[in-house]
């Protein structure tokens, strides 16, 4: 029996773990009464915090009067001593409510507890060769470039077309989300609703981007260089600084006597050939790995209601995410002169596996491996444009953070000016730029857009819900966008070819030999 391709291994991976889940799902169902003593919780949470509002309301009042010497101090403190007891009491009553919220089914905690671990398991596998495969390739392709002449125009043409794709990619997401307008769906209970359930974790995001708010002007240029580069290494989120120093590393070997560099270069060479051979181990669990991260999300999904209520945004991602990919399989078809359905047919396996890990970074080794083999991009070019591109090409966050800031000032009945989007296109392209290959680092980066246009930043917490699945899909762009540029980069250099003609005249060689 012939054996199924890697992408339909891990398509049906996907399937059967979003069908396991749903009947587990079914299966555990809470009891009616169970769901009703949820309700009557939850119902009870809102009345408790429109209590403690009004609390927080009168000590706000006291101390006002106690300032303005109109309560004595002993007034203060015996009423101040009241309400603190209340409050307290309120807490209490509220986290044990919480607790009867937040009651799982035993699919649930099955799920959570005994199939997750295995997707986080191969995800971690897949980030743990990231960093190795960079520094290989990017050592080894930059060294094979013989000359700084080479590197320079080939560096300068990756940079401007990512910065050229990104800036389309942000444009998209405005105008589509000016179109539709889908903030005018959101009402007022619905985003009460919203920002109290998301309220902690808005607030987190807003702190991880204040510490960054807090860096000069060129802190991103002091950031490039590492200090020390195993300290980088050792971090996902440092991938520039191990960029940085492959690449300097690479121009070194360029410099040096070629009988001292070659001892290195075998090295190198040798390394990643190793790293390539891991990738492949580590795929053949691909399916498996796929099957528990699919089950963990159905379990984990938020309510119905709330994607009734965000369909509308979550929509005018996903038509804008398509969109950037029209985008990039015109460019495919003008200026590589290549099939669309070849390139998307070459892609699959690291599009389905950038949909699942959510991660740019943990994809890369696989998308090395479907550039160079499968579309026919030399591995020169491969080596340095991708591990470029998973740090700086978030094509698909950018328009992301253009949706989101957009449908945010909506919600809140915001009119922003041309003047204020056009900075928008500017603030998410270098957003972009900065936003680590990893889970969820495109939200931090959305507060500081937030920031600039002057929206609130609570809004976080309307589209935490839906930030998931949209974070999967805008990773299958980020991940096309990378392999649409080496393609076009390889292209203008001469390092395009057919993959089926290469390894033809490699079995060629073979036999001569």
């Amino acid at each position: 029996m012939k054996k199924l391709a890697l992408h339909w291994q891990i398509l049906l991976g996907m399937l059967l773990g979003i069908v396991f889940a749903l009947v587990l799902v079914q299966v555990s169902a809470l009891s009616p009464e169970q769901l009703k003593k949820i309700e009557e919780a939850q119902s009870e949470i809102v009345a408790l915090n429109a209590d403690k509002k009004v609390l927080k309301s009168d000590l706000a009042k006291i101390t006002a009067d106690y300032a303005a010497n109109t309560l004595t101090a002993i007034e203060f403190h015996q009423q101040k001593e009241i309400i603190d007891l209340k409050l307290n009491k309120l807490d209490d009553l509220i986290l044990k409510l919480k607790d009867i919220t937040g009651q799982q089914t035993w699919a649930q905690a099955f799920i959570s507890d005994w199939i997750k671990p295995f997707g986080n398991i191969f995800i971690n596998s897949l980030k743990l060769i990231a960093i190795p495969l960079i520094l290989a390739a990017l050592i080894k392709g930059v060294s094979d470039l013989k000359d700084i002449s080479s590197l320079s125009k080939m560096g300068f043409k990756t940079i401007s077309i990512y910065i050229v794709t990104t800036v389309i990619a942000v444009s998209i997401g405005l105008a589509v989300v000016s179109i539709v307008k889908p903030g005018g769906s959101i009402n007022e209970d619905t985003r009460n609703e919203l920002i109290e359930a998301y309220a902690g974790d808005a607030e987190m995001k807003q702190k991880d981007a204040a510490a960054q708010k807090e860096a000069g002007p060129l802190q991103a240029l002091e950031d490039l260089v590492p200090s020390n580069i195993f300290e980088a290494a050792s971090s996902n989120s440092n991938m520039l600084q191990v960029i940085f120093f492959a690449v300097f590393f690479g121009v070194a070997l360029i410099l040096i006597p070629e009988d001292l560099a070659e001892p290195v270069k075998k090295f190198f060479d040798g390394f990643n050939e190793v790293i390539l051979k891991m990738v492949d181990l580590i795929m053949l669990a691909a399916p498996y790995g796929v099957f528990a991260l699919m089950a963990a999300l159905v379990i984990e999904a938020p309510s119905a209601d709330l994607f009734t209520a965000l369909g509308m945004y979550a929509f005018c991602v996903v038509l804008g995410l398509a969109l950037m990919i029209v985008v990039y399989m015109t460019f495919v078809k003008v200026y590589a002169k290549k099939s669309p359905l070849f390139f998307l047919k070459g892609m699959v396996p690291a599009q389905l596996l950038a949909f699942s890990t959510s991660s740019s970074a943990a994809t890369l080794p696989v998308t090395m491996e479907r550039v160079t083999e499968h579309i026919g991009v030399e591995e020169e070019v491969a080596s340095f444009v991708l591990p470029i591109g998973a740090t700086i090409n978030m094509d698909g966050t950018s328009l992301y953070q253009a949706v989101a800031a957009v449908f945010i000032a909506q919600a809140f009945g915001m009119d922003l000016s041309f003047g204020t989007q056009l900075g928008i296109i500017a603030t998410a392209t270098l957003a972009s730029i900065g936003s680590a290959a990893v889970p969820g680092a495109g939200m931090v980066m959305l507060v500081g857009v937030l920031g600039y246009a002057g929206i609130p930043e609570a809004g976080l917490a309307l589209i935490f819900a839906v930030d998931r699945p949209l974070d999967m899909c805008r990773t299958v762009v980020n991940v096309t966008g990378d392999a649409t540029v080496a393609t076009l980069v390889a292209k203008s250099v001469g390092k395009l070819h057919d993959p089926v003609v290469k390894n033809w005249d490699d079995n060629l060689k073979k036999k001569e030999a």
